[in-house]
């Protein structure tokens, strides 16, 4: 067992504490601007792969969506002289009647309809998935939406879909007070991939992806580079530096 002196002890034990507090990395607004400095190229690679990968992924691999759109109305409907008719309790019993009648068009029995009449190869529940009825709230109004990878489908769906729908009102409710506002459209336009959505999330992503890396590879190098890391990180004066010469 080595005896060392009360003073030699304390020198030791003060390196040790100095070399602990070494290890301990602090950054400040500087360090982050340099770190950013050094790496920028990778920050803007890793961003702009990202950014273009999802828009190649959503343009040329994701099959785009279409949506068309018929709008109904609820309530009896007066012409010429009888418009007077149209009291107060015939719309509050329209705008009552709408929730009942949304629920009608996303029934069961409508889906297999439909599937029936356009001979779709599909269940009532994958049509049900297709299809969306949206009533418009305080108002006699319903709109109803239907999905599918073919422009022309999904205008025909939307059509069908709204005239079974009248037709099952009928069967059920024995009155015909359903009228069509806006007949379904062939869209133009798919909904879905929103290529510039996807292609802005993923650039962004990728931005943080990269700037994750960057900070981890920076906090994993300990080495002492210049002679104001050594001041800083060890506290220690410098004396003197070798410059470095090209060869």
């Amino acid at each position: 067992m080595c005896a060392c002196a009360p003073g030699l002890t304390g020198k030791v034990v003060g390196v040790a504490v100095e070399l602990q507090e070494a290890e301990v990395r602090e950054i400040d607004l500087r360090d982050v601007f340099q770190i950013l400095k050094k790496r920028w190229a990778w920050l803007v690679l890793l961003s702009l792969i990202s950014a273009l990968v999802s828009a190649i992924v959503s343009v040329y691999v994701m099959e785009p969506i279409y949506e068309s759109s018929t709008t109904l109305m609820v309530g009896k409907t007066y012409e010429g002289e009888q418009a007077y008719l149209l009291q107060y309790n015939d719309v509050l019993m329209a705008n009552q009647l709408v929730k009942t009648y949304s629920e009608i068009a996303k029934s069961r029995a409508v889906a297999e309809q439909v599937i029936r009449q356009e001979k779709l190869n599909i269940t009532p529940d994958e049509f049900k998935g297709k299809i969306e009825v949206k009533p418009f709230n305080d108002t006699q109004l319903i709109q109803i939406t239907v999905t599918d990878h073919d422009p022309l489908m999904a205008k025909r769906l939307a059509d069908t879909a709204a005239t079974v729908f009248m037709d099952k009102v009928v069967q059920v409710m024995k009155v015909d007070n359903v009228n069509v506002i806006d007949v379904a459209q062939v869209p133009l336009n798919p909904v879905k991939p929103n290529v510039r959505l996807n292609t802005l999330v993923a650039g962004l992503l990728g931005l943080m992806v990269a700037l994750g890396i960057t900070f981890l590879l920076e906090f994993m190098d300990q080495t002492i580079k210049t002679a104001e890391d050594v001041a800083r990180f060890l506290d220690l004066p410098v004396l003197g530096s070798v410059p470095d010469f090209d060869e």
